[in-house]
């Protein structure tokens, strides 16, 4: 076998002789050996990967959604789950927006109609979801709490007609009873310490799995902890989940 100089391995693989010499220094040459001080190098030896690249990671939801919206890339997943999990989660809600008037608002920041009264309150909201939905893919590996829970809430409501009552707490926990579906809900006094314990909980979990998810979705939906609009809190907190 034919041996080659530190030098004209260097060449060979178009890096420094330094880089050759470590290489060979750490036993990532297979056949490298020193002669004294010189280092004979098989000719066919190949060249070390760097030994920091970076390893490509699997591709997850939360990448593309990150990539598309940065890119403000139209018709993938990213368009597609801002205008469906806001056309749903607001429908619940009661408005009266189509999923094609949800679309326009989307892509244009418009509203066009003939013939057709729409509610305010209906088009602020849904403007409104999307910039919470964008909040949450941006802080999708944070830790939920009840700040960032508020925060949201806030987003939501802001420049609504609920916005302008004393008695609705926007960006804050509920000052009046609700109920959801007929059923009680946690009283304004108790909604604090559950929501405390709910997250405690809920972050307690190092991997959250589905069942995770139904759970704090179940619970969250016991306390209902806004006067208005935990349905689409809920749904986008099940995104960042």
């Amino acid at each position: 076998m034919r041996y080659l100089s530190v030098a004209e391995i260097a060449k060979k693989w178009d890096v420094s002789e330094r880089s050759v010499r470590n290489y060979c220094a750490h036993g990532r040459v297979n056949g490298a050996f020193l002669t004294g001080k010189t280092w004979n190098i098989p000719e066919n030896a190949e060249k070390p990967e760097r030994s920091n690249k970076k390893k490509e990671q699997p591709i997850t939801l939360l990448d593309i959604l990150q990539e598309q919206k940065a890119s403000k890339y139209s018709g993938g997943i990213y368009h597609k789950t801002q205008i469906d999990l806001t056309y749903n989660s607001n429908h619940i809600e009661g408005s009266r927006l189509t999923h094609d008037q949800t679309r326009y608002i989307f892509e244009t920041n418009t509203i066009g109609v003939e013939k057709e009264v729409l509610n305010v309150d209906d088009v602020i909201e849904t403007a409104n979801h999307f910039r919470c939905i964008d909040m949450i893919i941006d802080n999708a590996k944070s830790v939920l709490t009840e700040r960032f829970i508020k925060e949201l809430h806030l987003i939501l409501k802001n420049g609504t007609s609920d916005s302008r009552k004393d008695w609705f707490a926007v960006g804050d926990y509920k000052k009046m009873p609700n109920e959801v579906g007929g059923m009680d809900t946690a009283l304004p006094e108790e909604v604090a310490d559950k929501m405390k314990a709910l997250l405690t909980e809920y972050n307690g979990k190092e991997e959250k799995t589905f069942e995770d998810i139904l759970d704090f979705h179940v619970k969250f939906e016991r306390i209902h902890p806004f006067q208005d609009g935990n349905v689409p809190l809920r749904y986008q907190q099940q995104i960042a989940a």
